[in-house]
């Protein structure tokens, strides 16, 4: 694991143009991973330009393009299906479930919280790398679509997903779910919304998550550390894009005195009682610091914590650029805790 060391004070961030692909560090921001820097100098211009209000539309339909279509996701061997559950205040959201063909009675659940920084994204963006986790590890995967900000601003998101854990449990019998294994798992927002529904569980004495999965999540509306001010348009998920995020699902109050911990996980003042954590972040990205900082404290907590920090990585790496070799390390690195979630109930 490298360590990121931060940007100097009187280092100011590029506002535009290819990101710079360095081999060496200079008291600026980390420098790329050789080959996720050459993927994204390989994007046209204007890629990484941040998300404002008025970019939103725009990046629903990046997202949208993204999904696989449903064809292309059964034939991993998988059949989906797709459900309704009423939320917390009578609104009608939808589940899908992914169950591999032939799966065993009292298969492990993974519930997948999907990204797109409050604003974008469904539950079917990555279904395909979700159905070949489902077909690896003999586990059934359930997806929300939880609403989006600013149409629909917190705590919609963070409750929809907890109505969908609810969901799991009451449904675990005849779904075919151990519900004794039930690991949560999120990506970037969906990071943070499994955050904040491992508190809310803990809190209300709800379900029991037995494993939380959060990949480099979204856990903090402040924007004070120096990761978050290090990206100006020269990687994904830039200061602009995260501030856009957190304005749309907090308005005005975002950044200040009175977020709740379960809109900005990195508010909770007290981390004890949560579920062993599996946490992994890229170095060149804005997450970093945040992510470092809550594993640190759910560490103090007592929680068991396995944490990842990815040289030269930018966000959503992983799954946008798999044939990198530090892809190839995280992913690994995630599936062996997903299997060691699975396979040891007291991991």
């Amino acid at each position: 694991m490298s360590v990121a060391r931060g940007r100097h004070p009187n280092v100011s961030a590029p506002d535009s143009g290819s990101p710079e692909i360095r081999t060496g560090w200079a008291g600026g921001r980390p420098p790329l991973d050789p080959e996720l820097g050459a993927v994204l100098a390989s994007l046209p211009p204007g890629s990484l330009a941040g998300v404002d209000l008025e970019g939103i539309a725009a990046l629903r339909e990046t997202l949208a393009a993204r999904v696989v279509a449903r064809e292309r996701i059964e034939a991993f061997g998988v059949h989906i299906e797709d459900v309704g559950l009423t939320s917390f205040d009578g609104a009608q959201i939808a589940l899908s479930t992914i169950t591999p063909t032939g799966v065993r009675a009292a298969a492990p659940c993974l519930y997948f919280i999907h990204g797109g920084g409050m604003i974008a994204g469904t539950r079917m963006l990555r279904a395909d790398a979700l159905a070949e986790t489902a077909v690896e590890f003999g586990l059934i995967v359930v997806t929300v679509e939880y609403r989006l900000a600013p149409e629909w601003p917190y705590p919609a998101a963070v409750e929809d997903c907890y109505a969908g854990l609810e969901w799991i449990v009451k449904h675990a019998s005849p779904l075919g779910i151990d519900p004794e294994v039930l690991i949560v798992q999120g990506a970037s927002a969906g990071g943070g919304l499994a955050a904040g529904v491992a508190l809310m569980s803990r809190d209300r004495n709800g379900p029991r998550i037995s494993n939380l999965i959060l990949q480099a999540p979204m856990l903090d509306d402040r924007n004070t550390s120096t990761s978050s001010r290090e990206l100006h348009a020269d990687a994904p998920w830039d200061r602009q894009s995260n501030l856009t995020g957190w304005h749309a699902l907090l308005g005005e109050s975002s950044g200040g005195p009175l977020t709740p911990s379960y809109a900005a996980p990195a508010r909770a003042r007290d981390l004890s009682g949560m579920p062993p954590t599996f946490i992994d972040v890229g170095q060149v990205e804005t997450f970093r610091d945040e992510a470092i900082e809550f594993a640190a404290r759910l560490s103090g907590s007592g929680t068991p914590v396995e944490f990842h920090l990815w040289p030269g990585a930018w966000h959503g790496f992983d799954y946008t650029a798999p044939h990198a070799a530090v892809s190839q390390l995280a992913n690994d690195a995630r599936h062996a805790y997903l299997r060691r979630a699975i396979t040891d109930a007291s991991f």
